[in-house]
This record gives C-alpha cells, sequence and structure tokens, in this order.
C-alpha cells in the first residue's frame, strides 16, 4: 500500500475550488453540508478511546481531539462574520490564531462532547441564517485583514462547507489507516 504524501495528509480533499459562478444549486448543497457536518462527525467520533482522540492525524499535526474543538472554534468565529458582514458595512473582521487556540488547555483536554454539542447547535443556528438570505444578502461581504481581502458570504459559505469536508477527511483517513473502522 503506497503512503500517503505529506500533502495528500495535510489536504485530503485539496485545497478550497470555490467557483467563480457560485449558482443557488451549489448554495444548497454548500449548505446541507454544514446542516449535516456535527451529526457525520459525532458519529465517527463517538466510539473512539480517549487514545484515539489523543491520535495526531498527521506527524505533527493536531489530534482528532484538537481537530473537533478547532470545527467549533473556527465555525463560530465564522457565524459572527456573516453576522457582521449582515450588520455592518463592509467590516474588516478579526482574524485569530487558530494554531495557538489548538494548544490550549480546552482544545487539548476538553471532552470533545462539548464542541459536538456546540457545533449541533451553532450549525441547526447558522443553516438556519442562511436559509433566510436573499440574494443581496448573499452578495454582502466582509474584509479579511490578511490581505485586505474581500470574502463574500456566498464564497465562505463554500469555504466552511469544504472546512467540514477537509477536517472530516483528516479524521475517517486516520480511523481507516489505523483500521479503527
Amino acid at each position: 500500500m503506497k503512503l500517503p504524501t505529506l500533502e495528500q495528509l495535510k489536504y485530503p480533499i485539496g485545497q478550497p475550488n470555490i467557483p467563480t459562478i457560485i449558482t443557488s444549486e451549489v448554495i444548497t448543497e454548500w449548505i446541507t453540508t454544514l446542516e449535516n457536518f456535527p451529526e457525520k462527525l459525532d458519529t465517527v467520533t463517538a466510539s473512539l478511546s480517549e487514545e484515539q482522540l489523543n491520535t495526531p492525524y498527521r506527524d505533527g499535526g493536531w489530534t482528532i481531539r484538537q481537530v473537533v474543538h478547532h470545527c467549533y472554534d473556527s465555525h463560530q468565529n465564522s457565524y459572527t462574520r456573516f453576522k457582521w458582514a449582515l450588520t455592518e458595512d463592509k467590516p474588516v473582521i478579526k482574524a485569530y490564531y487558530e494554531d495557538r487556540w489548538a494548544e490550549l488547555h480546552d482544545s487539548k483536554n476538553a471532552p470533545i462532547i462539548l464542541s459536538i454539542n456546540a457545533l449541533k447547535a451553532l450549525h441547526a443556528k447558522w443553516v438556519y441564517l442562511l436559509k433566510g438570505l436573499s440574494n443581496e444578502d448573499l452578495d454582502t461581504y466582509f474584509v479579511h485583514p490578511i490581505g485586505n481581502e474581500k470574502v463574500g458570504l456566498k464564497e465562505n459559505i463554500g469555504i466552511y462547507a469544504w472546512h467540514c469536508n477537509h477536517h472530516f477527511a483528516h479524521i475517517e483517513n486516520l480511523l481507516i489507516r489505523k483500521s479503527w473502522i
């Protein structure tokens, strides 16, 4: 069996590929991914032992526990960014050091059910918000301070659908490599 390269381990589904023209069908597909992610994550991690949860998905990478907690931290930040973009004029968002957050005590040690439950509630509310947005709402954007980049809400839905699948693949691929599923 050929071992995956570091790039394949880091990006098991590849880098995000957001289309230039984002149709309502694509948005619906992405929202469905967001809607289903917390339950999929819960299912794939439900029977893991503490030792398994503390296993990095690759050498030098985060543990499964850190990945789960990172998903909550990242998605909570994204949800807030949506709210800013919808209520402020071209807001400049606050970036955060996800690598530093992943090294905090809660990310390294807390039971994952805390983030799983939080993701279930967050995604339910986020999806409810997204399904109620107009085309005009979806055309709003925020500004990321790194590179002063404009990020549209349509694009950000796609980025976070990718983010769900990206981190799910980290966990699932490790479980397959270790023959834990």
